[in-house]
């Protein structure tokens, strides 16, 4: 790496007490350094939790509010978000003291790299629309963390961040209801072609039938993906009377009366309703294509709120138009507007007017998580990881980082030491023998859990460390953290005392 990058973050306001003892001011939530268990399963929203709590998120574990090394006004903490990120998120970030931007659209590469380096932004939230690319990381010296406040994170050069010394944050399970829910309102109306008939009525034509409507009960749903949301699915689909079989690349314990099929030719030949639930992998693109679609029953039907690549548009097209398939809904698309508005046309998608004039197909403009309560969780998650991380270090969750945590500060007089590196040998001798002269009361460094969605296996050059160090003054700590910002294994180096 040629340029290493030494970085500092601001921690939530303190209170003094006459004692002198330090604490976390009012204005600002309790903050958990350890991960929450089920956190991204609460049933209830988070305006609704916050309301019934006085108005503060209450998280275990809470330490003494840290600082940064050094303190000066130019350290203020600002954080740009994107595409309409949940209020909850913006609130819980504005509680902490720092300055937040929103900005209630996508930017591209350009745009955002001008606006994250005018604004000195230490944190960017997105969420799918936005890229955030290896040059937009090189550009942006000031960037500590990335919040993907959606599922996915292939909107972001993972690895690029990571070698930066930039965690990148998501939260992958809490909109797995709302993405369900959605597929079991699409395959009753795709069977009872509700979407044509709405439209014929607006247009004054009444048209009653029945011809190829059907009952969703004792039909076949196959489900490609088992994972949080297909295994969801498949319980509700069960619910309906539905027979449900799923395709994964793993063997994964069913839930209910769900069965593996082991080929994806066999279990393309047996489904009604074929949705997908898989990440964004170059194994994934065109995932479903003209051969897979040969294989599909007659009259069956095809769902895809996954990601835009995994269908090969023009042969769903075919499908459709031929008749092998009686009908299909898509939630992405390869290409996506920025922005709301009449952007969904054949500049973007050349084939955008031929898709449209197909008949019983659902389309939706990228809405499988967008509920309230799916967004106010996802808010909630991903501000308060980025929180953990900004304050106290904390990478548990990180998609691209070790997953690294040590238990919160509760005294005065110790600094924590958050210390990415690369991961090569010595480090640790190095590091070790900068602190030789000092009390390290606790320290943890991991570099095995670190990987990318792609599963790159460079994922592994990056470690990180954290260590609490006690009874240091002003210039020990300036001390240490020059020498270790220095060391030529660093990528980025910050001190929370």
């Amino acid at each position: 790496m040629s340029a290493r990058r030494q970085s500092v973050s601001i921690s939530a306001p303190l209170s003094i007490s006459p004692s002198g003892q330090a604490s976390i001011l009012s204005t600002s939530p309790t903050l958990a350094t350890s991960p929450q268990g089920g956190y991204s399963s609460f049933s209830q929203s988070y305006e609704a939790r916050r309301a019934a709590l006085g108005g503060s998120i209450p998280f275990p574990q809470a330490g003494k509010a840290l600082s940064p090394f050094p303190q000066h006004e130019a350290n203020e903490t600002r954080i740009l978000l994107l595409e309409n990120v949940n209020t909850s998120a913006v609130d819980m970030l504005k509680a902490q003291g720092w300055h937040v931007e929103e900005v209630k659209k996508a930017l591209d590469e350009e745009e955002l790299i001008a606006r994250l380096k005018d604004g000195g932004f230490s944190a960017v939230g997105i969420r799918s629309k936005t890229k955030i690319t290896a040059k937009v990381i090189s550009e942006v010296p000031s960037l500590l963390v990335i919040g993907c406040f959606c599922i996915g994170t292939n909107q972001v050069d993972l690895l690029a961040a990571a070698k930066a010394g930039i965690a990148v944050f998501n939260s992958p399970f809490s909109n797995s209801r709302s993405v369900a829910e959605l597929v079991i309102s699409e395959v009753v109306a795709l069977s009872r072609q509700l979407c044509d008939r709405a439209r014929e009525m607006r247009e004054g034509i009444w048209n009653k039938v029945s011809k190829g409507c059907w009952e969703v009960r004792g039909k076949t749903l196959g489900i490609v993906g088992y994972g949080h949301i297909g295994s969801q699915l498949s319980v509700l689909a069960e619910a309906m009377g539905m027979k449900v079989i799923y395709y994964d690349v793993l063997p994964i314990m069913p839930l209910g009366s769900a069965q593996q099929v082991e080929s994806m030719e066999d279990f393309l030949g047996q489904a009604d309703f074929v949705t997908l639930h898989v990440p964004e992998l170059p194994e994934t693109t065109n995932l479903i294509r003209a051969e897979q679609i040969a294989q599909m029953k007659d009259g069956s039907y095809l769902i895809n709120n996954a990601r835009g690549k995994v269908v090969d548009i023009p042969a769903l097209i075919d499908g459709l138009k031929s008749g092998k398939l009686a009908g299909a809904a898509v939630d992405v698309f390869p290409a996506e507007p920025k922005a709301n508005g009449p952007n969904f046309g054949d500049a973007l998608n050349d084939w955008s007017s031929e898709l449209r004039s197909c008949p019983n197909l659902i389309l939706t403009p990228h809405i499988g998580g967008s509920t309230e309560e799916a967004q106010s969780m996802i808010g909630a998650e991903v501000g308060g990881a980025v929180i953990r991380y900004l304050n106290f270090g904390s990478t548990i969750g990180a998609v691209n980082f070790p997953e690294v945590n040590l238990r919160p500060i509760l005294h005065e007089g110790t600094v924590r030491l958050c210390h990415v590196h690369l991961n090569q040998p010595g480090v640790l001798k190095t590091v070790n023998a900068i602190l030789g002269e000092h009390n390290v009361e606790k320290q943890f460094s991991d570099s095995k859990r670190a990987r990318t969605d792609s599963f790159s296996p460079r994922a592994g050059d990056v470690a990180y460390l954290l260590a609490d160090i006690t009874n240091v003054d002003e210039a020990e700590i300036k001390e240490i953290y020059n020498a270790i910002a220095g060391s030529r294994h660093n990528i980025a180096t910050r001190m929370l005392f």
